[in-house]
């Protein structure tokens, strides 16, 4: 203990200094929460209604160029379901260290996070090169559909690492409580597909008509751009997080931390496609049916993706928390999540009961599609609000780096009980008692978070009431 020359005691004074406190700490919960998933929750509203509108242009310049890319879309979603259940895994770990004030680890997990990104690259280049003509080959005998859904997946898988390191950024930038400019390359790289798909499809002005090849390359471009922002805000912006590959080592135990959370959420965002397959196979005796459910995951996502935006906003919250062992702000985070989570939901609840017949309406619906989907989309409904909560479970379970019990829950909800109770709804009653098998499944999903969450009070949560010194 010593004095400078104010007399004041040095010892003291640096005892009253308090560290900086990231705000996932301090801020209160519902404008945190607010604060960052909006960005989130826009920029994936913004995903669908690209979503949407690429499926239009594709299809007014050529109608077998639609049916290649919806061909195509299971692979495409598997390649996401990579990036972005690793980039999660990544998301989790860092948030945690952070919250450990553990910022060496932290930067060795986001450093970690790029060489993942090359595991996954070199898996869908070989894919690009070696798989998509048989992929296709197993759908497809026409020929035209078969070589436009060729080129699309070539050039989409062939340059994935764009893609692939754009989530990986926004993810360990979201770790850090940082959500906006997340937002703005997915806002920036969409704008750019946007603009590009008329321009290289149809060859307008200076541009070639490429077609479907003109939608791929409008793509992967949009996608460079959002990778080139992303880079730009990591390493020329200051945050909390610092990649490098100086004096960088392999470390086994922090790719293993990694993807007991990644490899999980990977699985879980890969089983969607297995269930559409799965409940297309089941009412396939109604192509009138079978349409209907189209319908309704192209409209379900504007309902989806906002509560999956607001996942991503308190997924770093609850993992920044658990690591502070600040056990009351990551109970209100989970709390709170779900109140919003269910507000949302409930939206979409009230258009999908109120209004069903002018949302089918927009994809041109006939009256066959009409009988069947107006009562479909009020039935399934029912399972949003559920969902929303489910939802939020799956956060935390995913954030406290439980990801095994987010993929048993995933596994319960899209194959383990839906396809099982679709089947035998539709053997006992007929096709139109599919529908129910939606929110069924929801509820018993949810008795099954809430069981997994109480043994986490029981048991890993305890640690928590143990201050750090």
């Amino acid at each position: 203990m010593y004095a400078n020359k104010k007399g004041i005691s040095m010892g003291n004074m640096e005892n009253s200094v308090k560290p900086h406190e990231n705000k996932m700490g301090t801020m209160p919960m519902t404008r945190l929460i607010l604060t960052m998933s909006l960005p989130a929750i826009f920029s994936m509203t913004i995903q669908a209604m690209y979503n949407v509108v690429d499926s239009i242009f594709i299809g007014n310049y050529d109608a077998d160029g639609l049916t290649a890319t919806s061909l195509a879309y299971p692979l495409q979603m598997l390649l996401i379901a990579f990036a972005a259940g690793t980039a999660v895994g990544v998301n989790s770990f860092v948030s945690r260290k952070l919250g450990e004030k553990n910022f060496v680890q932290a930067n060795d997990g986001a450093t970690h996070g790029f060489v993942t990104c090359i595991f996954n690259y070199v898996i869908f280049l070989l894919l690009g090169l070696f798989a998509v003509r048989p992929f296709m080959a197993m759908y497809t005998q026409n020929e035209a559909i078969l070589n436009y859904g060729i080129q699309y997946l070539t050039v989409v898988l062939c340059f994935s690492f764009f893609s692939i390191v754009q989530i990986m950024i926004e993810k360990t930038l979201q770790a850090t409580g940082n959500m906006i400019f997340p937002m703005l390359s997915q806002l920036f790289g969409a704008i750019v597909n946007i603009i590009f798909d008329p321009l290289l499809i149809f060859g307008i002005g200076i541009f070639p008509e490429l077609g479907v090849l003109g939608a791929a390359i409008a793509t992967v471009f949009g996608q460079f751009c959002g990778m080139v922002f992303c880079l730009c805000i990591l390493f020329f912006k200051n945050n909390e997080v610092k990649v490098s590959f100086k004096h960088f080592k392999l470390n086994g135990s922090t790719l293993k931390s990694i993807y007991v959370v990644g490899f999980p959420s990977v699985i879980m965002q890969s089983i969607g496609s297995v269930m559409i397959i799965g409940l297309n196979a089941i009412l396939a005796v109604s192509e009138a049916a079978v349409t209907v459910l189209g319908i309704y995951y192209k409209l379900q996502s504007f309902v989806f993706m906002p509560c999956f935006g607001l996942n991503q906003g308190v997924m770093p919250i609850i993992g920044y928390n658990y690591g502070a062992r600040k056990k009351k702000r990551m109970y209100s985070a989970l709390k709170r999540g779900i109140i919003i989570g269910v507000i949302i939901m409930a939206v979409g609840t009230i258009l999908m009961w109120t209004i069903p017949e002018q949302l089918i309406a927009m994809f041109g619906g006939t009256q066959d599609i009409m009988d069947i989907g107006v009562p479909a989309f009020r039935i399934i409904s029912l399972c949003f609000i559920p969902a929303a909560a489910g939802i939020i479970f799956t956060t935390l379970f995913q954030a406290v780096g439980k990801g095994l019990r987010s993929l048993i829950m995933s596994f319960c909800r899209q194959l383990v009980l839906i396809l099982p109770i679709a089947w035998v709804l539709s053997m006992v009653f007929d096709y139109t008692a599919v529908w129910y098998a939606f929110p069924i499944a929801e509820f018993f999903s949810l008795m099954l978070a809430i069981a997994f969450f109480v043994n986490l009070t029981k048991g890993d949560f305890k640690r928590l009431d143990q201050k750090i010194e």
